[in-house]
């Protein structure tokens, strides 16, 4: 489970647009623009969408990835994103070959019409959190996953620019990176 107390920015609120107008990386844009909308309106990710999300998220788990059958990606996404279980939602993405808790994310990130933040080292690290916990598990993914809500609420921006901010601190900050 995620403590609250132990989740805290290592900059000012007030510097996540600023953080996230510096964030650069590959088809970003692509997926948000295209691929996302798509998904929502369909209900499901096809295998191309599947498998371009995956690799923006982690090339080298792409030989997992193609292993998963058209219709299986279809029904396991078609389930994640119409359940009003969260728990569900997210753990079903793991029945994907190639899929675990970070890449389960950016798919209800993508693809789910609430949002959802993207789980990845660089922005638990922003947020101080230095020894993640694994495996990963739902407690642990919920508490991220309200606290990222929260923080976009209230800053008044999109879970995207938040996520954008996460990264792109940890990126410019973190040592030995």
């Amino acid at each position: 489970m995620v403590d609250d107390e132990r989740l805290h920015l290592r900059f000012s609120k007030e510097q996540i647009a600023l953080w996230s107008g510096r964030y650069e990386f590959g088809a970003d844009e692509e997926i948000q623009r295209a691929i996302g909308p798509r998904v929502k309106a369909a209900g499901y990710f096809t295998k191309d969408d599947f498998l371009k999300v995956c690799e923006w998220k982690t090339p080298r788990t792409q030989t997992h990835c193609r292993k998963n059958a058209p219709e299986f990606i279809r029904e396991t996404t078609r389930t994640a994103l119409a359940t009003p279980s969260e728990r569900l939602r997210v753990e079903v993405l793991t029945l994907l070959d190639g899929v675990r808790w970070a890449t389960a994310s950016v798919l209800l990130h993508f693809g789910h019409v609430d949002p959802y933040p993207i789980m990845d080292y660089r922005a638990l690290w922003s947020l101080s959190i230095t020894k993640r916990p694994y495996p990963y598990d739902f407690a642990f993914w919920w508490g991220y996953t309200q606290f990222c809500r929260e923080l976009a609420e209230e800053c008044g921006v999109t879970i995207r620019v938040v996520d954008r901010a996460l990264w792109q601190f940890s990126k410019e900050n973190q040592p030995g990176e």
